[in-house]
């Protein structure tokens, strides 16, 4: 055991099963807090402190503050606001649906990351590949159900959120990325820092909110208000949960091969099931159970694909690192 743990391959793939761990604890903590206070005085309080656990610890351990001053601002603006766009997205689409089901809508974001990289980049996506694509959107259209009853268009927003996401990955992709780990983690942080407390100021009085009956357009649009009972602990514990998953992933990336650890970050899909049952007791029906295995299946029949053609498309930057 000990010499498995000091292969870098190995502990690097550990890594990224710990991020999505703390990932999908994080998620069903916000999903907890979701029926009483705004999404934006969440992620607030989560950015305020992964920035003091991501400048206190982090920053330090790579490099030191001098890695802050950027010469890629404008690099890390864009990416700041896709990743802000894909968490809002995501939460507010978690306040009406199952984590399970919402969580495996937004694990598409490889196969749109796989899909876009042939206008944007000219990679060459083949036959096998454009499949994995196609069955990954047909697992999302058997959880959403559209034309039915069971359809809610809350279901959408875990749409938006992986497209958002993908794109992120294809500007950075694109335009490269030279920078710390712990330097994105702060622009991402400092990004939500910012757009949530300009929310907060703007509409945080919940005036938006007075008629509203939908319970996701309620997460968005209901007042500030300071946290009772053991919320705010809950609160601190998403914020340190945010800092320490964005780490753990940086370093498992930086340790394996993308190719080897990408797969592992699907933990976080079963995670985010068991989550919604024990949790909320949200059992999948047998047809959100067929569309989630797809989603499943696709994502890593693509990054298996990509291994054994010596391409990265999907797997480079699967998901969020820094959400």
């Amino acid at each position: 055991m000990t010499a498995l743990l000091r292969n870098p391959a190995t502990l690097g793939i550990l890594c990224v099963v710990a991020a999505g761990v703390t990932f999908s604890t994080a998620d069903m903590m916000i999903k907890a807090l979701s029926d009483g206070y705004p999404l934006h005085q969440i992620v607030f309080t989560r950015a305020c402190v992964a920035l003091t656990v991501i400048l206190l610890i982090f920053v330090p351990l790579e490099g030191g503050y001098r890695n802050l001053l950027s010469k890629r601002m404008p690099l890390h603006l864009l990416r700041g606001l896709c990743v802000f766009i894909a968490n809002m997205a995501f939460f507010t689409g978690i306040a009406t649906m199952s984590l399970g089901e919402a969580t495996a809508i937004f694990f598409v974001a490889p196969l749109f990351i796989t899909a876009l990289s042939v206008p944007f980049l000219g990679e060459k996506v083949g036959l096998r590949r454009w499949m994995a694509v196609f069955a990954g959107l047909i697992g999302v259209v058997i959880i959403i159900r559209p034309g039915t009853a069971a359809f809610q268009y809350a279901a959408l927003a875990p749409i938006v959120a992986a497209l958002a996401y993908a794109s992120m990955q294809i500007i950075a992709r694109k335009l490269g990325v030279t920078e710390k780990a712990s330097t994105m983690a702060f622009y991402i942080q400092a990004t939500f820092l910012v757009v949530c407390s300009t929310i907060g100021l703007s509409i945080g009085d919940g005036r938006l909110a007075e008629g509203v009956e939908d319970p996701s357009l309620i997460f968005l649009l209901r007042a500030w208000t300071w946290p009772v009972g053991n919320d705010m602990w809950i609160m601190l514990a998403v914020g340190s949960l945010s800092a320490c998953g964005a780490y753990l992933i940086s370093q498992g990336y930086r340790l394996a091969e993308a190719t080897a650890a990408a797969p592992f970050e699907y933990v976080a899909l079963p995670l985010a099931i068991f989550w919604s049952i024990v949790v909320f007791g949200d059992w999948p029906d047998l047809q959100a159970v067929l569309g989630i295995v797809l989603i499943l299946g696709s994502g890593l029949y693509a990054f298996w694909r990509e291994n054994i053609r010596g391409t990265d498309i999907a797997a480079k930057h699967p998901l969020p690192r820094n959400r």
